[in-house]
């Protein structure tokens, strides 16, 4: 059962500022997100119920689950320091 994966236009703008490289490691693993949306690694934020973070290298991605729609929305794509601000 694969997942939609639609992103925030916030997340879509950031991904498409970074390097290509990198943007080629987060599609990657954002395409993962599509088959396994809380694979070995992905860790669940602490204040939401809905929200969970995955590391590519330096940047994290953050993302909600949505469980009966079959998607996952991507909130956030940013450098780990800027992440949370």
């Amino acid at each position: 059962m694969a997942y939609k994966v639609v992103f925030k236009p916030s997340a879509d703008k950031a991904l498409s500022k970074l390097p290509v490289d990198i943007q080629r490691r987060i599609v990657a693993a954002v395409d993962g997100l599509a088959m396994e949306p809380r694979p070995a690694g992905v860790v669940k934020m602490a204040g939401d119920d809905n929200l969970w973070r995955v590391r590519v290298g330096e940047y994290r991605i953050v993302y909600e689950i949505h469980d009966g729609l079959l998607i996952v929305l991507v909130l956030r794509v940013a450098h780990r320091r800027d992440v949370f601000r």
